[in-house]
């Protein structure tokens, strides 16, 4: 299969299950909603070291919001719902009560579980915290020095969530393979209920499972590396490739983890493909042995 030049490998991405989330943080501007959830979801790409994955789903109008301000929906994965719960009392805690002007509210009214969110937090209100019933929901109201931060007793959590897909960009340079990506990442944003948790949604530091250090449980994809495929026998690049990039995803369902792969391949392979440098695409996998969910290129592009 090609794709304006480009091959398409006969390859999968395989992922895993999660349990994911989505908050909504509102704030008087769109800048201090942004300014929450872009703290909020900072040193968040990935559980091997940052315990959670999240990023910005999508910028959100006024009439989509609680409260009819500017927001910004945030979503969370995590391995475990105890290490979601955890993750997000951390982090509402520490970047969304602290920051001017913001409410947070429950993304997720219904799910397979309820993690607490204002009903842990409240207790910073020191006795002073009120709570407020609105139909079925439950806020609470904490005093703080601009006024008061409101924020939604608890938010559901999704059993079905999908952490892990990917593909990746082999290119001639580094020049084609970053506006190849830029322009994957930029068709992906608009695909509701996935995020893209690494730097600009972009990964050069691929991994693979396991290293020759014990302490390590991942080390560099060596396979992938274009300084090393003179070196080692077993590349899996050929001299043309110079550079490669990554792009992982998050999504709450794995249909919405498959269209965001779709899109972002055929927007990779567009605006000159081949003649702009953009040579294979393929998709990193375990052999199908540790995740159960496996997204194959040629299947998804068809």
């Amino acid at each position: 299969m090609r794709i304006d030049g480009v091959e398409i490998e006969d390859s999968f991405a395989e992922a895993f299950g999660m349990r994911g989330t989505r908050l909504l943080v509102t704030a008087d501007t769109p800048r201090w909603a942004r300014t929450a959830g872009e703290s909020m979801t900072g040193f968040s790409t990935s559980v091997i070291g940052c315990g959670v994955e999240a990023g910005i789903e999508r910028e959100l109008s006024p009439e989509e919001t609680p409260d009819g301000r500017p927001g910004i929906a945030v979503l969370l994965f995590a391995m475990s719902t105890d290490g979601l719960g955890k993750a997000l009392i951390d982090r509402v805690g520490q970047c969304v009560l602290t920051c001017p002007g913001t409410a947070c509210y429950a993304g997720l009214p219904d799910g397979d579980a309820r993690l607490p969110v204002g009903n842990a937090l409240r207790y910073f209100g020191d006795g002073f915290q009120t709570a407020k019933r609105l139909g079925e929901r439950r806020f609470w109201r904490v005093p703080v020095m601009d006024g008061e931060f409101l924020c939604e007793d608890a938010t559901g959590v999704t059993k079905a969530a999908v952490g892990g897909g990917n593909f990746l960009i082999l290119a001639r340079d580094r020049v084609a393979a970053l506006t190849a990506a830029e322009r994957a990442i930029d068709a992906m944003r608009e695909v509701r209920e996935v995020v893209m948790p690494f730097p600009g949604g972009l990964v050069r530091s691929g991994s693979k499972v396991g290293s020759r250090y014990k302490a390590l449980m991942a080390s560099t994809n060596h396979r992938y590396c274009p300084t090393l495929k003179g070196g080692i026998e077993d590349s899996a690049l050929g001299p043309e490739v110079g550079s490669v990039l990554e792009i992982v995803i998050d999504g709450l369902t794995e249909a919405a983890v498959a269209e965001a792969m779709r899109v972002g391949v055929r927007a990779a392979c567009g605006a000159g493909g081949a003649e702009a440098g953009v040579l294979r695409i393929t998709a990193g996998n375990y052999g199908g042995k540790l995740g159960p969910f496996h997204f194959h290129l040629r299947e998804l592009l068809a």
